[in-house]
Parts: structure tokens; sequence; C-alpha cells
């Protein structure tokens, strides 16, 4: 009865628990010297009787401190990407008022002047590039025979009596019957730059928006 009672007392000779570090402490922010602090501190105030087994405590102190680390590198990771994405926003603004070459088959007509241009995923028979206006009138119109996969073809729009604005381009390209991928590549006045939620940098015209790494020039 007697060693209880002095282990007791040798053990806890007061009620007041042991402060190593203060409330609200970063752990990820741990150093050397808070971490051994602590690892005595457990050690000093466990009963001998009972002792837990120090190499637990050690593999399980790393492994938190490298989840928090992994946490905070996240963190890192994040802050840097939001960077990225600004600076892309602002890079993006050097676009507004400007004519840029996008992928994409909405092309700008000024003064009755136009551009588009187009390639073959593989070789074609015949292609018919068709310009619509937005009633869906056809406004320009080219066929094109025997073409070759990966060349750039263009069409220039001339045509005074053409209004101000946006036209669609249709490119309907065979091969032995067969259709053909066409990529078009048009004309568009930017307006704005927008930035969405996910982060994606667009240039906005006046009928679509384009993600920035569509454009493929600038000036047409």
């Amino acid at each position: 009865m007697a060693i209880d009672g002095i282990t007791a007392d040798f053990l806890y000779p007061t009620s007041e628990e042991p402060k190593i570090v203060d409330a609200g402490y970063d752990n990820s922010k741990m150093s050397q010297e808070d971490f051994l602090k602590v690892l005595l501190a457990d050690i000093q105030w466990q009963d001998p009787l009972n002792a837990a087994d120090i190499s637990d405590f050690i593999n399980n102190s790393v492994k938190l401190r490298e989840l928090e680390v992994l946490n905070s590198f996240e963190s890192s990771v994040k802050t840097f990407v939001s960077a990225i994405q600004s600076q892309a926003l602002l890079f993006a603004t050097g676009f507004i008022g400007k004519l840029v070459e996008y992928e994409g088959n909405q092309t700008y007509v000024k003064d009755g002047k136009g551009y588009v241009s187009f390639t073959l995923s593989a070789p074609a028979d015949t292609v018919k590039v068709t310009v619509l206006d937005q009633s869906g009138n056809v406004v320009e119109e080219k066929v094109y025979s025997n073409l070759n996969a990966g060349e750039k073809y263009s069409l220039e729009i001339d045509n005074p009596d053409l209004p101000d604005g946006y036209y669609t381009v249709m490119v309907d390209a065979e091969s032995g019957g067969a259709p053909v991928d066409a990529t078009v590549v048009s004309l568009a006045l930017v307006e704005e730059v927008r930035r969405d939620e996910s982060g994606n940098v667009y240039a906005v015209t006046e009928v679509s928006s384009i993600p920035v790494d569509k454009i493929v020039g600038i000036g047409g």
C-alpha cells in the first residue's frame, strides 16, 4: 500500500498539467528543440510501471509531421497556381482590342474583309468551304480538290457589301465518300478577358468566349 502512495506522490506531485508549447501552436513549423521538449515531457509524465513504447511515439510524430508538411506544401502549390493564373490573366489583357487567330468557326469581317484557314486530318478528294451570315445565308463559297493532310489552306473574304460582324464557317471535306475532319482557324476581335472559377482564362468576343490556349496568332 505504501508503495502505491509513494508512487502516486512521486509521479503526480501537483494536479497542474505540463505546458510545453502555447495553445494553437503550428505543428507544421515545429522546431527540433520543441519536438524534443514534447518528447521528453511525454517520457517524464508517463507511468514508469506502464511506460509507453517510445518508438511508437516517434513514428507517430514523424508521420504527423510528414502529413502537416504535405498539407503546407499543397497550400503552397495552390498559392503558386493562383499566381500563375493571375499572370495568365494579366498576359491575356494584351489581346483586348486586337484581332486574334483562334481555333473556331466564327470569323470576324470588317469593311467587307475577313479571313479563314483550315487544315485536314487526312487527304481529301473534295473540300467545300461555306461562309454563312447570322441568318444562315451563304455569302461566300469555295470548292477545293485533292488537298493534303496537315497543310494550311486559306480563304480570303473580300465583299464590300458584307456588314461588319461575325460569320459562320463550314468546312465539308471528303475522301472516297467518307468525311475528313478539319481544324478551322478564324479571326476574332477581343473585347475583354475573363477568368472563371476554375482559373481558366478566356478572351471574350461579341459572340463567344475563347480559351486563350486556342489562340494561335495575333492580327490577320
